[in-house]
């Protein structure tokens, strides 16, 4: 494929560090909320559909298996939030030449973890991954296949994260919006025929959706590719980059965004060990099937416009700094909160109200499965309020460069605590669904807390970014 013609660079949106302060936050937050919503639908898609197809073995095999992919794609993924706080301050002090080659760097950087890592690791530990979780031998027999194609085949969603969070930090939340909509789409077209079949092209099942979800992303991986190179985007791969690792970027890229893998690591263990205390139920798969449902898939329609949030004022209070503004980075995750707010409590009324017709759109018909499932969304619509604050002040501490705070922070609200309840439950007592459902709700509360009172601290505009033999910090605190 012939690479466009070359195009002027956009410039940066000075109305982020110089405009109304709501303004900017939503200008960012609007599309990356969407953007996550209608790319969590693909996931919807693939559990009504296995659920209907195949059954509820089908979902938590989707389930499960997402748990464990996300332990390791979360931690290849931190070097996007390092690339996103260097990305941030620096589009901040107008400086494109350290955005471009910050990014490029990423980019090398992923494409060897994923090659060379992801890859071959993945295929070989997954059978034992399984095991870990608890998992009964009919959901092994449909994760198993699930999991080795994502894990094999993982370049193009990492490309697809990588190039989102680039121009979002950047200042534009639109191009990955409609990246977000053509992958979704395409995947959706795809799990129509692959999971079910068509024609001459046989059912797949569980396997399909896997099939589906890695074929999409590497269909927007190579148009990404073609675009960064002929120019156009805010972000670009300039003449004269040569395929090798800058290390002084590299180490910039670790410098801040290990913490934040180690955090994601640490977030999804907590939640493959969570799955393994449900595993130890009486009614196993029924309650790792409504965990799979309720927690990750309809609690997404929260923690999705949350992460969103967690995005938009990364770049927004990292922007702010780059551009010595301190001031205006501290009151950006109090206007993202207050969105968040309202939608969790939007979406928390149809877990009170309609938990039953939620959990039947995945051909959930079994009475114990909707009992549970409906105990759980109530739970929830209790933990979206603080998971949504959580998030939002967790990006304003990762945008401005302090991704060590959300680590201790999460290791404690979600680990310790959550962990900790079901442990003593489990030793000295009999441990209920409902003692891991108080749990969840605990760990967010303690998120929250924790996240504020940090970020109110202060600390994180002190911290200094810069990669060397391009000039002084951008926006260095003595």
């Amino acid at each position: 494929m012939a690479a466009p013609p070359p195009r002027k660079r956009r410039e940066f949106d000075r109305s982020i560090v110089d405009g109304p302060l709501p303004s900017a936050v939503w200008k960012l937050a609007w599309p990356t909320m969407l953007q996550n919503v209608i790319g969590g639908l693909q996931g919807l898609v693939d559990h009504i559909m296995v659920g209907n197809y195949v059954g509820f073995t089908g979902n938590a095999a989707i389930g499960v298996s997402w748990q464990i992919y996300l332990v390791v794609i979360v931690f290849i993924s931190s070097l996007f939030t390092g690339m996103g706080v260097l990305v941030a301050r620096f589009a901040g002090a107008d400086e494109p030449e350290k955005v471009n080659r910050t990014v490029y760097q990423a980019f090398i950087t992923a494409v060897g973890l994923a090659v060379l890592f992801m890859a071959p690791v993945g295929y070989l530990s997954a059978p034992w991954l399984l095991d870990l979780v608890n998992a009964e031998a009919a959901v092994q027999a449909e994760a198993l296949p699930y999991l080795r194609i994502m894990f094999v085949f993982a370049f193009g969603n990492l490309m697809f994260f990588m190039l989102s969070g680039a121009l979002r930090s950047a200042g534009d939340a639109q191009t990955p919006l409609r990246l977000g909509v053509a992958m979704t789409v395409l995947n959706v077209v795809l799990n129509v025929v692959l999971i079910a079949g068509l024609g001459p092209i046989p059912a797949f099942g569980t396997t399909g959706a896997a099939m589906g979800s890695v074929a999409s992303g590497w269909v927007v991986a190579m148009y990404a590719m073609w675009r960064l190179w002929g120019g156009g985007w805010v972000v670009a791969f300039e003449e004269g980059m040569e395929w090798l690792p800058d290390l002084s970027v590299i180490k910039e890229l670790f410098r801040f965004g290990l913490p934040t893998g180690i955090q994601g690591v640490a977030m999804n263990m907590a939640g493959v060990l969570l799955l393994r205390f449900i595993g130890s139920l009486p009614q196993s798969a029924e309650a790792q099937a409504v965990y799979s449902l309720s927690y990750t898939q309809l609690f997404s329609f929260i923690t999705w416009t949350s992460v969103g949030l967690l995005g938009a004022t990364a770049a927004v209070a990292g922007q702010n700094l780059g551009a010595e503004q301190p001031s205006r980075a501290e009151k950006a995750p109090r206007v993202a909160a207050r969105i968040g707010v309202g939608v969790a409590v939007f979406v928390g009324a149809f877990f009170v109200f309609m938990p039953e017709t939620l959990l039947a759109l995945f051909g959930m018909e079994d009475p114990v499965v909707l009992a549970l499932g409906a105990q759980l969304l109530r739970y929830l619509s209790v933990s979206g309020l603080f998971v949504t604050v959580a998030l939002t002040y967790t990006g304003a501490l990762q945008g401005t460069g302090d991704t060590t705070s959300p680590l201790y922070i999460s290791i404690v609200s979600q680990i310790v605590v959550p962990l900790g309840l079901c442990w003593v439950l489990q030793t000295f007592y009999t441990l209920q669904a409902t003692d891991i459902w108080l749990a969840i709700v605990l760990g967010h509360v303690t998120r929250a807390v924790l996240s504020v009172v940090v970020f109110k601290r202060g600390k994180w505009k002190e911290i200094e970014v810069d990669i060397e033999g391009q000039g002084g910090p951008a926006g260095a605190r003595s």
